[in-house]
């Protein structure tokens, strides 16, 4: 029978002495790492710590800004929304400024239109006149003088004076020039005007035997006097047809498109080249009345105007009829005309004298 050797006992002592000292390092070989870990650990926090104010607050303005960059676009939206709402309701309450867009126009159907506006104009003003208050020539005469700068009804309220003091041109020339200054100062100018009718009367007096001249050509040599105020004249006094372009006459020329000119004689040459001769005189009387009671420079009354199909214009005033009815001037507004001693036909009131007005002595 065979026997295993048996090993010698201090070899197994010392075998056995090895394992534990190895097992002993390598237990302190973990403990040492570990304590380097936790050393390692416990310098880091500080860091960590103090960094995470920061970084939190880098995460919250990084949301905050990804949520404005979503909530942008919705703003925008919101407001162009809002701004959108805001002009629509505007709109609704203010007419519209302009006229729409129309069809270029030859020349033959803005004769056409131009000649159907005037019959147009005489159904409406059948009793169209001159508005300054005057009983021959010469005071029709001193009168459209006085006008420039002012109202007619201002002139008609000033003349009664006047014509009392100095019924003819001799009686005009010799006075003195201080005294026709205060007669005529409620025209304003009054010290321009007063040379001007001294000059005229003056000149009548010398040159025209105390007589008005019928012809523009003598007219218009007269201080004072331009084609206008000689058209005035011809017109109204002697039957010579003529245009009279004041400003009411020449924005309405150009609002329903007969001209674009701004120089009066520019103006007056276009329109006489549409209308027949025999029209100028009431043509111009037509268009000046509609000037002033609906046709108004600044607020035209376009939503009461009789005319408003036949004009490109439509749409600069108010559009709305019942507003449009309250711009109504003169005896279309139920108020008193320009002149004291209107005509027979006129349908509305007379104007009262000015209120401050004497006798003369």
């Amino acid at each position: 029978m065979n026997e295993t050797p048996q090993k010698p006992a201090a070899a197994t002592k010392a075998a056995a002495q090895k394992a534990v000292t190895k097992k002993a390092t390598a237990r302190k070989a973990v403990a040492t790492k570990a304590t380097a870990k936790k050393a390692t650990t416990k310098k880091t926090a500080p860091a960590a710590e103090k960094a995470a104010p920061k970084k939190a607050a880098a995460q919250k303005t990084a949301t905050a800004k990804k949520s404005a960059t979503k909530t942008a676009p919705a703003k925008k939206a919101a407001t162009k929304a809002a701004t959108k709402t805001t002009a629509k309701a505007a709109v609704g309450k203010t007419p519209a400024k302009k006229a729409p867009a129309r069809k270029p126009e030859s020349r033959v159907a803005m004769v056409r239109r131009a000649r159907r506006i005037n019959r147009e104009l005489a159904e409406l003003y059948p009793y169209a006149h001159p508005e300054l208050d005057f009983t021959n020539s010469f005071e029709l005469l001193v009168a459209t003088v006085l006008s420039a700068q002012t109202t007619d009804l201002r002139v008609n309220q000033t003349t009664p004076r006047l014509f009392a003091v100095c019924p003819t041109p001799e009686d005009m020339a010799a006075m003195d020039p201080e005294r026709l200054e205060e007669l005529i100062r409620p025209t304003g100018f009054f010290r321009a005007k007063a040379k001007s009718l001294l000059g005229l009367s003056a000149a009548l007096r010398d040159r025209f035997g105390g007589e008005v001249p019928g012809r523009l050509e003598d007219l218009v040599t007269l201080p004072g006097v331009g084609r206008k105020t000689a058209n005035v004249v011809l017109g109204n006094a002697f039957g010579v047809p003529g245009i009279t372009v004041d400003t009411h006459f020449g924005r309405l020329a150009r609002r329903f498109g007969w001209t674009t000119a701004e120089d009066a004689e520019k103006v007056e040459a276009d329109v006489a080249e549409i209308f027949p001769k025999s029209e100028w005189t009431m043509l111009s009387h037509r268009v000046v009345f509609h000037g002033r009671r609906v046709c108004h420079s600044r607020k035209p009354a376009c939503g009461a105007c009789p005319i408003a199909p036949l004009c490109p214009a439509y749409g600069e005033g108010e559009t709305d009829p019942e507003k449009a009815r309250k711009l109504l001037k003169y005896e279309l507004g139920g108020q008193p005309g320009q002149r004291l001693k209107p005509p027979a036909d006129y349908p509305g009131q007379p104007a009262p004298p000015m209120a401050s007005q004497v006798a003369a002595p």
